[in-house]
């Protein structure tokens, strides 16, 4: 599924890689079917503000946002147990469904990471994403509400991904 690739490459640290490539990431998002209009629109406002700064403008925005602020953490487990241990278990449970499907993580990557997610989530059909999404459907929300609170350009991210599990939930 594209989106999910798309997001899951957006919300990511920004490397040169992708910010050399936003007219033929456009170009992707125009000509996808799976990605409706709305959602187009959002995406092209994101690849607009990113066009309109430096890689490294982009990179201190993202720590700024990301790393700085725990509540837009991208590291899901974190909004519903912080820095206790109960928070391992979890973790490891999805560690262990990823490799169950065959997923593989990078040596290091902690498997709540929202980007990691939403490469998994591609290769997925749609009815399975709905449901692997559901299960962070009110982090999501919480993310989103904090991320537009604060006026972060990524809210426009994180909105595509809560519509799309609301959509999800309905079907």
């Amino acid at each position: 599924m594209k989106l999910y690739k798309i997001l899951s490459k957006l919300l990511d640290y920004p490397e040169r890689e992708i910010i050399d490539n936003l007219d033929e990431l456009i170009e992707i998002i125009n000509n996808s079917f799976e990605i409706n209009q709305i959602e187009k629109e959002s995406l092209v406002t994101f690849i607009n503000w990113m066009s309109k700064h430096s890689v490294i403008e982009i990179q201190q925005e993202y720590v700024k946002t990301f790393d700085m602020i725990p509540d837009h953490s991208l590291h899901l487990t974190h909004h519903i147990f912080g820095d206790d241990k109960a928070r391992g278990p979890a973790l490891i449970d999805l560690n262990e469904h990823f490799k169950s499907e065959g997923f593989e993580m990078k040596q290091g990557e902690i498997p709540d990471y929202l980007p990691l997610i939403l490469e998994y989530i591609s290769t997925l059909n749609e009815i399975e994403a709905g449901t692997f999404l559901a299960d962070a459907n009110k982090i999501v929300k919480i993310l989103t509400k904090n991320l537009s609170k604060a006026n972060s350009p990524f809210s426009e991210l994180t909105k595509i991904l809560e519509n799309r599990v609301r959509r999800a939930e309905l079907t």
